[in-house]
């Protein structure tokens, strides 16, 4: 039987990148009250089934003949996609009249009672890949940045120069704004609110063509975004226009703190039909 997913091109050069060996994880963790962004529903584990309750209902078949009080526990997640580090699906954000996401693909046509029937997160690739990690604070000689601080062109290029990163196509380009480094601290990760990519910053971004963009923060981009009567100009252009997706709350304050700037890139979305995104758990092998 022939396999639902194409067999996968990978730059061999990104292989050879890690020198050390060296795995940092970018995840955030997940866990019940964890920080979210606005409009997504809170992150819960349920418990669903119990040795106890298995062993005092008796309405499991394979359970019936038991002598050695075998049971398991399983449990009900319930969330969005869109929790800790995550990847958008190019079907997550729409504009226009007709609400259509990246392909001109419209809400009127193609979503269903079970999401979107195309781009979903079944459409993401996995990464495997060249990862750059662009400092923003240390190239301003912050510790993090400012609440509702954008970060724009100059503030890339600084980045880049500081790092002797030269960007290239394909590449993932993370973007450190200091917000985790009290994770998972709400009061902590206050500190930095709102701080994140400009529409500027990502018009830059995309002349080198990457891959995808993301940042350690709720939305990537700056809140408010500066553009009148347009809130979320960043994902707007990223998602929606050119088809490059975006992830979030990635966190960054090893590689920060060890001065790894760049590295194999590995991030394995999961491939759920009609999910406009994926939890995540990318890592940095330097």
């Amino acid at each position: 039987m022939s396999s639902r997913f194409p067999v996968l091109d990978i730059p061999l050069e990104a292989l050879s990148i890690p020198r050390t060996g060296k795995a940092y994880d970018l995840c955030s963790g997940w866990w019940p009250g964890m920080p979210l962004a606005e409009g997504h529903p809170q992150f819960q584990v349920l418990t669903y089934r119990t040795p106890r309750g298995q062993r005092n209902q008796k309405d499991l078949e394979f359970l019936r003949d038991n002598r050695v009080n075998f049971g398991f526990i399983s449990e009900l997640l319930m969330c969005t996609t869109h929790t800790g580090t995550h990847i958008d699906a190019l079907a997550h954000v729409t504009c226009g009249a007709h609400s259509e996401w990246h392909g001109g693909y419209s809400a009127d046509e193609c979503l269903g009672d079970f999401g979107p029937m195309c781009q979903d997160a079944a459409a993401l690739p996995p990464f495997v890949c060249r990862g750059v990690m662009l400092d923003i604070p240390a190239a301003l000689g912050l510790e993090r940045l400012e609440p509702h601080q954008p970060v724009g062109k100059a503030e890339l290029e600084k980045a880049c120069a500081r790092q002797g990163i030269l960007l290239a196509r394909g590449d993932v380009v993370l973007i450190r704004t200091g917000t985790m480094d009290g994770w998972p601290d709400k009061e902590l990760v206050a500190r930095s609110e709102g701080s994140g990519l400009n529409l500027e910053g990502a018009q830059w971004l995309m002349e080198f063509g990457p891959a995808a963009v993301g940042a350690d923060n709720v939305v990537l981009e700056v809140v408010p975004s500066g553009i009148d009567g347009d809130p979320q100009p960043v994902h707007r252009f990223l998602l929606q226009e050119n088809g490059v997706p975006i992830l979030e709350w990635v966190y960054q304050e090893e590689l920060s703190r060890d001065g790894i700037s760049e590295f194999l890139f590995l991030c394995m979305p999961l491939p759920i039909s009609g999910a406009t995104g994926s939890l995540v758990r990318p890592l940095a092998i330097a």
